[in-house]
């Protein structure tokens, strides 16, 4: 049985369809490679500006807890020197 020329063609071009595919990948992934480390090699003004924001927020966070203990450390040391112990300076 002789096939007809469009089913031929279909036949031939399907199998082909994934070469395709398959060959642009390749020839694409050294462009997307590169611009992939590009990207983690460099630091954009958005991404600069909310590192330091996080990093401002966190010495925020370290200096009142620094802060919150010497204070506390000051109301024991009064405490002990009103009721007669001089206890560590």
């Amino acid at each position: 049985m002789k096939l007809p020329t469009p089913q031929l063609a279909l036949l031939v071009l399907l199998p082909l369809t994934a070469c395709v595919s398959t060959a642009k990948h390749i020839v694409t992934a050294p462009v997307h490679a590169a611009g992939w480390t590009v990207d983690k090699m460099t630091t954009s003004q958005a991404e600069a500006d909310r590192n330091r924001g996080r990093q401002a927020r966190k010495d925020d966070e370290r200096a009142r807890k620094e802060a919150k203990k010497e204070a506390k450390r000051q109301r024991e040391l009064q405490r002990q020197q009103q009721q007669g112990n001089p206890g560590e300076y």
